[in-house]
């Protein structure tokens, strides 16, 4: 259970572009104040996943709690919206600690881009042409040609983002793993990806780079006609999301291998 101080009061709430969250931002100052993000100990985060994914990205080095309510389209990562005894819910909230990945993509003019990911980094073709790539783990080469629509490694809080649509595995926060989850994997056809120790080292080369040109994405953030893509797990950044009593980002997680 997350507890800064004796008791939270000073919050910085922040609001995505959609009506109903500037509205609910505007209500919510006008009843609990607005305090300047110097001086706050909680950020709320109005909005979508996309939205809180967004604010985790602008407060990487700001070390501050972020407690999101749903006012978008998709809120997995989001509590639900209510305005009544808005510090209890915080002061009594859990809280879910995540490292994101650092990727670092170069591309066909040799220059280095880098990124920082908290659901996943991905790999995707650019054109009709599949592409092929070769993965390595620690410098080991595991998988010499890939073909397929692309790859991605999430982190275990993105585990149920694109890599479960992807079909990839749903990951406890607590495991300390990664997915590697294939795209439309054309063959191996039969590869359905891996599960990675938290402190792997990930390249992905790409083959035939001029005829089937790959693009990379970490979050929303995308290179183009990429060469390589290194990709670690970056342990010394932490996020820290906070979620309602017995409405944990575990639980969700859990829950989430359970729906049908």
């Amino acid at each position: 259970m997350f507890k800064p101080e004796p008791f939270v009061t000073r919050l910085h709430f922040t609001a995505s572009d959609r009506p109903e969250a500037q509205e609910a931002r505007e209500t919510l100052i006008a009843r609990y104040g607005q305090a300047s993000l110097a001086e706050a100990q909680v950020i709320v985060a109005l909005g979508g996943d996309g939205f809180m994914l967004e604010t985790l990205h602008e407060n990487l080095s700001g070390g501050l709690p972020i407690y999101g309510m749903n006012r978008g389209s998709v809120g997995f990562l989001m509590n639900e919206y209510s305005e009544d005894a808005l510090l209890e819910r915080i002061n009594a909230a859990e809280s879910a600690v995540i490292h994101p990945l650092q990727m670092v993509a170069i591309d066909t003019d040799r220059r280095e881009h880098r990124a920082v990911a908290i659901n996943e980094v991905s790999l995707l073709r650019q054109t009709r042409q599949t592409a092929k790539l070769r993965i390595s783990i620690d410098d080991k080469v595991r998988l010499g040609e890939l073909s397929c629509d692309g790859a991605l490694v999430a982190t275990p809080a993105g585990s149920t983002a694109y890599n479960l649509s992807a079909h990839g595995p749903i990951i406890p926060l607590d495991a300390r793993v990664l997915a590697l989850t294939p795209i439309s994997a054309f063959r191996p056809r039969r590869w359905r990806g891996a599960l990675l120790g938290h402190t792997a080292r990930v390249k992905f080369e790409i083959m035939e780079a001029d005829k089937r040109p790959v693009s990379a994405v970490a979050d929303n953030f995308e290179v183009r006609d990429v060469l390589e893509v290194h990709i670690a797990e970056d342990r010394d950044v932490a996020l820290h999301m906070l979620f309602d009593a017995g409405r944990s980002l575990e639980e969700r997680v859990l829950a989430e291998q359970f729906s049908v």
